[in-house]
């Protein structure tokens, strides 16, 4: 899974503090990140439809649907694509000892395994949402963390 997905995450997090847009510039400055690395996950992100972007002097990203119904998978595969981690290459087939292909009717124990768990993994991620992840933020540090962040991207002085 790429770097970009954590600064995706991050950033919808932090956009939920925030009702005007904020300028990807102030995003990737409160994360102390690249710019044009951030750009990115950001214009993936609105390729997904999870945010919007507004030009101009007063531009920036906004989140296009309420918190509740954006999920780390919906992120995940906005930023990574929807292909799944692992693919079969069908290795058993190869080899001095090889298994004839017509022997390989049904998936290997590694491949089944390997699909097993893929499927709970994006169960999983599909049962978290954003807002989950802000109230956990709120949780772990406090409601002043979550409006200071929205009092800090909102700074005129950026």
């Amino acid at each position: 899974m790429s770097g970009g997905v954590e600064w995706a995450l991050h950033c919808c997090v932090v956009l939920t503090t925030s009702s005007e847009p904020v300028p990807a510039a102030r995003l990737a400055a409160l994360h102390d990140v690249s710019g044009s690395y951030l750009a990115k996950q950001l214009q993936a992100l609105s390729r997904a439809g999870l945010v919007h972007s507004a030009q101009g002097k007063s531009g920036g990203y906004t989140l296009t649907r309420d918190p509740d119904s954006i999920t780390v998978l919906d992120v995940v595969q906005a930023v990574n694509g929807a292909a799944p981690a692992f693919v079969c290459t069908e290795i058993r087939q190869r080899g001095p000892l090889a298994t004839p292909a017509a022997s390989c009717t049904a998936p290997c124990a590694i491949a089944r395994a390997m699909a097993a768990a893929e499927t709970a993994w994006r169960q999983t991620l599909a049962a978290i949402t954003i807002a989950d992840l802000a109230r956990d933020v709120e949780a772990n540090n406090g409601p002043q963390v979550m409006a200071g962040i929205g009092a800090w991207l909102a700074a005129q002085d950026a």
